[in-house]
């Protein structure tokens, strides 16, 4: 069975943030993700980490300014500059939270220029930073049209092309059977490429067990193929309270 973690942006939303973390750790989880962390000072995150026992997975670029704004700027030819200040701040916070991973988000951009803007982006950060471990993540156009990022093939692709060994394919059951209908076989075809997973059901995004993911054979695959990165629950709850829709965990 894959080890999983805890995402405090959409999990023990019912809680304000630095209860999240005593939050997850008492559902026995050992390893949290944070998308956006950056409205709270990175030393109170640090403190919440710490005293819950709990790793840090996974945080995403761009900081901090993102809500209501554009979803990154790695494949947007004239946001260079910006993509690079973006990520030296991000690796500031990262001093302090210690993640394993940082998620480059690629934002709104289309065509072999926004592809080469991309694979020398991830480039740059990954010579930058050599020993910060980043991924790349395929979300779909239905919930985030015009999004660069948004295909297995293509990820993999990018990955082929940007050839760094710090930069891996970030996993998303949710994304992966909107795009491809299929979870499992997206799994199946790029398993070698992926250093994290997350799990949600589709269409609505909610826990396993619900939708068209069959997770039992998803996760029968994971151990099959010997992946031993963290499976980080991502989804929105059907339940008031996230420790009811915990079931799926415990099976």
């Amino acid at each position: 069975m894959p080890r999983f973690a805890a995402n405090l942006s959409l999990l023990f939303n019912e809680l304000p943030y630095l209860e999240r973390f005593q939050a997850a750790a008492r559902a026995g989880f050992s390893a949290v993700e944070i998308l956006f962390p950056y409205d709270v000072a990175a030393k109170e995150t640090r403190r919440a980490l710490v005293a819950n026992g709990l790793d840090l997975i996974l945080i995403n670029a761009p900081p901090p300014n993102y809500a209501g704004g554009e979803p990154g700027y790695a494949a947007v030819p004239e946001g260079r500059a910006r993509f690079q200040s973006d990520i030296r701040r991000v690796l500031r916070y990262a001093e302090v939270l210690r993640p394993d991973l940082i998620h480059v988000m690629s934002g709104y951009a289309e065509g072999p220029e926004a592809f080469d803007c991309f694979v020398q982006n991830l480039q740059w950060a990954a010579d930058f930073a050599p020993h910060q471990q980043f991924t790349i993540e395929p979300l779909n156009p239905v919930s985030q049209p015009g999004y660069f990022m948004n295909d297995y093939d293509l990820a993999a692709d990018v990955l082929d092309q940007v050839n760094r060994p710090n930069i891996g394919l970030q996993y998303d059951s949710f994304h992966a059977q909107m795009i491809h209908g299929d979870a499992l076989s997206a799994w199946q075809r790029h398993h070698d490429r992926i250093v994290h997973a997350q799990i949600g059901a589709a269409p609505d995004r909610s826990e396993p067990g619900r939708g068209d993911t069959d997770f039992p054979a998803l996760f029968d695959a994971m151990d099959c193929c010997g992946y031993s990165g963290w499976v980080s629950a991502e989804y929105t709850p059907s339940t008031s309270r996230t420790e009811a829709s915990l079931g799926w965990m415990r099976q």
